[in-house]
């Protein structure tokens, strides 16, 4: 899934300003009209913005891990008793960790990609198996988003906690599939991208 992501959002180069203006551009060839590239970019932004505020709750529940297997710690080598119900707070603080971390991980390209085969093949096919790539991730994340909101709200019906502190599951699984749909949106943004590239390069 991550694949050539790193090729698809670099900056096109700039035309030096003696050069004519690209006739495709804009007009339908491989292009796209100003509104468009404009609406693109702000939707772009929107997305890294919440990205952010959701890799901020992983900050958070990263350091609230950390705290809590601390304190559980001292409890037990100091006063005998440990935190009542630790592993499971752990586990819920692990899980927002991990799923709220995913889409930021994404945007800043963080995700290991194995591309020394791709490396070497032509530039057009590398861009088709670019777009193939990200199409694979976009279905794999529409449906782990459709069913990750499905399951929360079969958890929230039959009202399951856990076993100790009775804390409800459905809501951290509510918050992985938002985290999920986030993930979508950047591949989404990757999809418009890498099409873009591949139709201006297919056009020269």
């Amino acid at each position: 899934m991550g694949g050539r992501a790193s090729e698809l959002v670099e900056p096109e180069a700039r035309q030096p300003e003696s050069a004519a203006p690209d006739p495709g551009v804009g007009s339908g060839s491989g292009g796209a009209p100003p509104g468009a590239e404009s609406g693109v970019l702000a939707f772009d932004r929107w997305a890294e913005y919440l990205t952010k505020v959701l890799f901020l709750i992983a900050g958070v529940g990263l350091v609230g891990m950390l705290v809590l297997i601390l304190s559980d710690v001292i409890g037990i080598k100091v006063f005998a008793k440990p935190v009542r119900g630790g592993i499971e707070f752990v586990t819920f603080f692990a899980v927002v960790t991990i799923a709220f971390a995913v889409p930021h991980t994404l945007l800043m390209r963080g995700h290991v990609s194995v591309d020394f085969i791709v490396d070497h093949l032509p530039r057009r096919l590398r861009l088709v198996i670019d777009i193939l790539m990200i199409l694979l991730g976009v279905v794999l994340l529409s449906l782990l988003t459709r069913y990750g909101f499905k399951y929360a709200g079969d958890l929230r019906a039959s009202g399951e906690v856990s076993m100790t502190q009775k804390i409800p599951f459905y809501p951290f699984v509510y918050g992985m599939a938002v985290s999920f749909a986030a993930t979508l949106l950047i591949l989404l943004l990757d999809l418009v991208k890498a099409v873009r590239k591949a139709l201006k390069t297919w056009t020269r």
